[in-house]
């Protein structure tokens, strides 16, 4: 996949301007805000800068190039495939994800259909999130993950704030569990079959079904579907032995993890959340926890140059100290 892949769903005039950043900055972008008729900004390694028309970094906003009304409506146009009305669904919630697994966070006014959001209208607000794949950051974890007895994983519960790594964890864990990557000498087993249920289209990045990333030998993705279906769909037709899902919590989609586990699947899956005790407070996880459904839980806590990951059991009693390594290329690190 091409590094700037991001950039194909830019206008000419905002692509240009950025692909003229500093390569430093190019290597570590996370997040570019187009903001109609304000300062165009973009942030890297934790940092925040400015943009001018030349594409040179600026801590001053009055310098900085400000998109117009025509580059507002071209991004629209090209984020939805020149096709507002078949996006009604992202528009409602909010966001779009593109080719890549790139998701484009919308702002603008709301129309309500009793009481609840039903479209997103006269859009001049667009947050870039950049999403990369970093091969490798899950070969010291999936040690720690590894149960035995019956020649698999434990079920795993990922958690972290905003932006700090889940999804770019999940996708080396899909990566290296199903091309038997255990990174442990008595691990003798096979690689394991993976599905993966990827609502956003986040974690593989599909493009007409075939993903963008590398996720293993073994493994499925079912695209776009919402997860407490797609679990159903996995369960009754791909004989899975690893599920694997980002960002859960409606109450169907406890259920559905439930389900999956008593039918003996074993799940990874990430959730939002300032630390361990902050998830297990919430009634459908702690039922989950303290039924064995997840055995394992890895929490991260990302700095601008440092990635803190701490696995713990599932009674929350950690199981070595911290695990702390370097950013390398900096950001890419989906909320």
């Amino acid at each position: 996949m091409n590094v700037y892949s991001w950039s194909a769903v830019l206008p000419p005039a905002l692509r240009s301007i950025l692909l003229h950043l500093p390569e430093r900055i190019l290597g570590e972008l996370e997040e570019v805000r187009i903001r109609q008729e304000r300062p165009l900004e973009v942030s890297a390694a934790g940092e925040f800068y400015f943009v001018t028309r030349e594409g040179t970094l600026t801590d001053k906003p009055d310098t900085a190039y400000r998109p117009n009304r025509e580059d507002s409506l071209q991004l629209l146009d090209y984020v939805t495939n020149h096709s507002l009305y078949t996006m009604e669904e992202e528009l409602r919630r909010g966001f779009i994800t593109v080719a890549g697994g790139h998701r484009i966070g919308l702002a603008g006014r709301t129309v309500l259909t009793q009481g609840r959001v039903s479209h997103l209208r006269d859009i001049t607000g667009f947050n870039l999130r950049i999403a990369r794949e970093v091969m490798g950051i899950a070969d010291d974890i999936i040690p720690q993950l590894l149960d035995f007895k019956h020649r698999t994983i434990h079920s795993t519960l990922v958690v972290s704030p905003p932006q700090h790594g889940k999804t770019t964890l999940l996708r080396d864990m899909a990566r290296a569990i199903s091309s038997g990557c255990w990174n442990h000498p008595q691990a003798l087993w096979k690689a394991l079959k993976v599905g993966i249920v990827d609502e956003r289209s986040e974690i593989a990045g599909c493009t007409k079904g075939v993903p963008s990333y590398h996720l293993g030998y073994r493994t499925d993705v079912i695209d776009g579907c919402p997860k407490a279906e797609g679990l159903m769909m996995f369960i009754r037709s791909m004989s899975p032995d690893v599920l694997v899902v980002d960002e859960f919590g409606r109450e169907e989609d406890y259920e559905a993890m439930r389900e999956a586990i008593h039918a003996g699947v074993r799940m990874i899956a990430s959730v939002h959340g300032s630390d361990a005790e902050d998830v297990i407070r919430r009634p459908g996880m702690a039922s989950l926890l303290d039924g064995g459904g997840f055995t394992r839980v890895v929490t991260l806590r990302r700095t601008a140059r440092q990635w803190q990951r701490k696995v713990y059991d599932g009674k929350l009693r950690a199981l070595q100290p911290s695990i702390v390594a370097n950013v390398q290329g900096g950001g890419g690190y989906h909320v």
